[in-house]
């Protein structure tokens, strides 16, 4: 009976600490990706303000040239630093976000996330971008 209560014991504390291993490789698993989460999440959200940074600056643009066309009478804009500067403005943002399209990528490499994820953020990026053309036409 000593011999059958000595081996439940040792059984028992294998199957502890094997328990404690399992729930330590799941806690780590669960910590990489709540900070994977959290930095494809921030960076969405400084994607989506640099958008509207982008949405904003071309309307400015607009009511710039539709005021140069209607009260000035010019169609051209050769020479007109107003203009360019909105255009440099707006291909700063574009490149700002493709830089942050780029990171979401690297922390897809990082963390091993799947593919489908990452095309589903770009996804909404596009369709935000799409949006902004129509808009602005």
């Amino acid at each position: 009976m000593t011999k059958l209560w000595d081996d439940l014991k040792h059984n028992m504390k294998d199957w502890s600490n094997a328990a404690i291993e399992k729930a330590e490789e799941v806690s780590k698993v669960a910590v990489a990706k709540t900070e994977e989460l959290t930095k494809v999440s921030k960076i969405k959200i400084e994607v989506h303000q640099l958008q509207r940074d982008l949405r904003h600056e071309k309307e400015v643009l607009g009511k710039l040239v539709y005021n140069q066309a209607k009260d000035d009478n010019m169609a051209n804009f050769t020479g007109n630093n107003d203009f360019f500067a909105h255009i440099q403005k707006i291909d700063h943002i574009g490149e700002s976000i493709k830089i942050k399209l780029i990171e979401i990528d690297t922390i897809k490499d990082k963390y091993n996330i799947p593919e489908d994820s990452i095309t589903e953020i770009k996804d909404v990026v596009e369709n935000d971008e799409k949006n902004i053309k129509e808009e602005s036409e």
